[in-house]
Formats: C-alpha cells, structure tokens, sequence
C-alpha cells in the first residue's frame, strides 16, 4: 500500500474515521496478553478477592488518570510520542528535553513487541493443536468431545516442554506473527489498524463472552465468583498491593507511549474524559471476565487456581479435556488470545514506526520495516534464551543463550525500570509542566472534573509509581528478595 502525500511528496498524516473507531483501537491496545493470561495469574497466586478489589481501585484512581494523560498528550501534539509531547512543552514553556521520554516509551514498546511475539508464537502453536484436536473430533464424529482424547495429564504437560525443545517450531511461530503484525502497520492507520480493530476487537467480546458463558453453566461458577471477589484482607500483603499496581499499568499499557500515538490521530473536539473513561472500564471488565472465564473450568475439574504461569498452558488444557465440547472451547479459548495478542501487538510496533515517520521522516514502509525485523531479530535472542533443546544444540556458541533467560530479562527490565519511568514522567510532565488552559481545552473536561484529575496525576500517581519503580529495584523491601 502506497500512502497518500502531499505536493511536495511528504506523507499526509493519517486518523481515526471516528470517535468509536479509536476506541476500538485503544480499547485493543489496552487488551492483551496481561488481562487474558497475567491477571488470572496473578490472581491465582495472590488469593483472589483482596487482590482484585485493590487492582479495580488501582486502575480508576491511578491507571485512568494516566490514560487520560497520554490520550491529552497526543491529540495536542498530533505527531509521535516525541513530537507530541515536545509540542505540549514548547506550548507550556517547559523544556523540549521532556521528549525524551515519548523516546523511552518508544524504546519500551520496541522491546516489549520482540518477547511479546514469542510468547504470542506460542499461543499459535497451541491454536494449531487444538485446531487439529477439533479437526479429529469432527471426523470422528464426535465435536462436543472432551480435549486431547487419549492424552494423560503427563502428556499434555509434556506439550509444553516440547514445544520449547523445538526451535525452528518456536521460530515459525515468531516469524508468523510478527509478519501478521507488520502487514497491519504497513497498510497504515485507517487501512490497518482501524480495520483490524473493528474487525477484531467484535469477534474478541463475542469469544470471551461466548466462554463466560459456557464456563458458567459447566463450571464451578459461584466457587469463581467467590474466589474473585470475596476478599480475605490478611492476603493483602505489601506485595500483593505492590503486584496490583503494577497490574494496573501493564494492563492498560502504560508507560509506552501507545496511547499516545493513538491520541494523535484524534481529529475534531471530543471530549477525553469519557472516552478515557471507557478504554479503562473496557480494559478492567475484560480482565474480570477472563478470570469469570478461567477459574470455573479450573476449580471445576479440582485444579490449583494459583497455578502461576503455567495456567494457560498446562492447567486448562487439561481442564478442557474434562470438560464438554472441551476439544472446541480449547480452539476458541486460545483463537481468543492470539486475537487479544494481535490488537497489542500492532500497537506496541506502531509507536517506533510513528517514531520513525515524524522523527526521522521515513515512509511507513520503512519505518515498519526497520523496526518490525530489529523486534524480530531480539526476539530470536529471547527465543533461544528460552528453548530447553540442550541436547541438540549444534554449536557451544549457543550455550551462552541456553543458558541465559534473555526473555525473562528483557521483560523484567521494561516491566519493572521502563514502564514505570515511562508512567512516572508522564504524571510529573502532565501534573505539574502542561499548560492548564491548553489541559482544559484539550481534554474538554469541566472545572470540577479537571480538579479531580490534576490532583491524581500530579500528587498520588507520581508516588504510587515510584513505589512500583522503588519496589521492583529492591524487592528486598517487601521481603521478596
């Protein structure tokens, strides 16, 4: 696709068609692997109901300011991340050094994208498992059958490990969905993001809702509910506060600039409060439906709901191949989050490529290109860092990534240093250094609204993130090193 230009054969810049269909975007920028698999998890190891009542409070008192606040950024400056926020400067006579951390958050989603492929990678395998799995029952003619017939719980564990050991498999995975995700940046915003958004995004609620549902009538429904959100207080440990805060911003997808360069292409007068109001509610209720969706399968079939990582993986297809028409609900079930991948993915690639579009003044070609295979070619380090096939390793040179978990490193360091610097920046800069008529004007917000806001991003964001940024450095402080 060949982007429209200007007389002087500069690209003319993109935007959203409408109101709804930014949210659609932002809604599945927001959505991803961290409300479908990290939420359960979390809960799970965290005890549930303590945990998840404090994350609804984290997100409406911390994460929705911050939406709102990089939302503003953007739709003022109307370029990437850096321009955008260099603009907000200039305009509030603030320093244009304050840029430099749209260039972090840039960095951030540049890194985030490179494991967020592998592990979406893996998602695909298992999509072709059950794929396949639902394929035989069909033929023989059994499709309301349970999951993987035939397989033990050893089996199907197993799966798992070996898909691990199998590396041009773990390549495959990672090259297809990264390429999935480059041919939507390149198509551009309106003919790709914003259509994959509005095409996605309606088929992600129907699954998710469609799975509730099942899981409702064939699961431990109220033992799910119970778990959820009736709060034992003596498991709300520093810790596990610490863990729902930080679930609050990984969730939202804060920190790296996406809804910022999202906000850009906001065009005409809408009003960011409620619009800001919406991704959030969407972002929370998801996660909560995810959990209403995985916790009956598991607690019905007696498996552990703290089960940690491996949930996703290991417990429910397992659980699925006790359940009724498991064999489908597991192809549907993991359909739903390469789906919730994929929305996060082309966000997390479009903020370096708006980067190197306004910055740099390459084509979107271009941009996407450089920065889609740098994603991938990082990537390939985290996948050989994460792959058990120590007895098939060819060269000792492959030792050293056999032996170091790249992954788990490159997500710790964004998780835990950028993010929160990226979300910590973002309140001090809009709390403190924006211009409060051009604040008023942007975001449309009315005086006593605005008030709230600018208390909560300039006063309780800042320290709630530095907590999160203190805590993840030392966890010795909350006794977890």
């Amino acid at each position: 696709m060949v982007a429209a230009t200007d007389m002087h054969g500069i690209e003319k810049r993109e935007g959203w068609s409408s109101r709804s269909a930014f949210i659609l975007a932002a809604i599945g920028a927001a959505v991803g692997l961290g409300n479908i698999w990290r939420f359960p998890t979390l809960a799970g190891e965290s005890g549930g109901g303590a945990f998840v009542l404090f994350y609804i409070g984290c997100v409406f008192l911390l994460g929705l300011p911050l939406v709102l606040s990089e939302i503003f950024i953007g739709k003022a400056g109307q370029t990437d991340a850096v321009g955008s926020i260099r603009h907000v400067a200039a305009h509030s006579r603030a320093s244009k050094s304050w840029g430099l951390f749209g260039g972090l958050g840039a960095l951030a989603a540049f890194l985030i994208l490179s494991f967020y492929s592998v592990v979406a990678g893996w998602v695909l395998y298992y999509v072709g498992v059950f794929a396949a799995d639902f394929g035989g029952a069909l033929l023989a003619g059994e499709p309301f059958r349970g999951a993987l017939a035939g397989e033990d719980h050893g089996a199907i564990q197993q799966r798992l490990g070996d898909m691990f050991a199998n590396v041009p498999l773990l390549l495959g995975m990672h090259a297809a969905f990264m390429g999935l995700t480059f041919y939507i940046i390149a198509r551009g915003v309106g003919s790709g993001i914003e259509k994959a958004a509005t095409i996605l995004m309606p088929m992600f609620f129907a699954l998710l809702v469609g799975i509730v549902i099942y899981g409702a009538f064939v699961g431990d429904f109220g033992e799910a509910v119970a778990f959820l959100f009736t709060p034992d207080w003596s498991k709300l440990t520093p810790g596990v506060m610490n863990s729902a805060l930080g679930q609050a911003l990984f969730s939202l997808s804060l920190g790296v600039a996406g809804l910022i360069t999202y906000g850009s292409y906001i065009g005409g007068s809408d009003r960011l409060g409620p619009t800001a109001g919406i991704i959030a509610v969407a972002d929370t209720s998801v996660a909560l439906l995810a959990g209403l969706m995985i916790f009956p399968i598991v607690l019905s079939v007696g498996l552990d709901p703290a089960a940690g990582p491996t949930l996703v993986f290991q417990t429910l297809p397992f659980a699925f191949q006790e359940m009724p028409a498991g064999s489908l609900i597991g192809l549907l079930f993991f359909l739903l989050i390469l789906v919730a991948a994929v929305t996060s993915s082309i966000s997390l690639l479009e903020v370096p490529t708006a980067w190197g579009i306004g910055e740099m003044k390459w084509s979107r070609m271009k941009s996407a290109t450089i920065f889609g295979l740098g994603s991938f070619v990082i990537g390939i380090f985290c996948l050989l860092g994460y792959n058990v096939w120590a007895d098939v390793r060819p060269l000792g040179f492959w030792d050293i990534f056999a032996e170091t978990d790249i992954l788990d490193t490159v997500d710790g360091f964004t998780g835990k240093i950028m993010l929160p610097l990226g979300a910590f920046f973002t309140a001090i800069f809009v709390g403190w250094k924006a211009d409060r008529r051009l604040v008023a004007e942007t975001t449309g917000l009315s005086r006593f609204w605005l008030g709230v806001w600018r208390f909560l991003i300039a006063w309780l964001c800042p320290i709630a993130v530095a907590i999160i940024l203190v805590t993840g450095l030392f966890p010795s402080i909350l006794g977890q090193g």
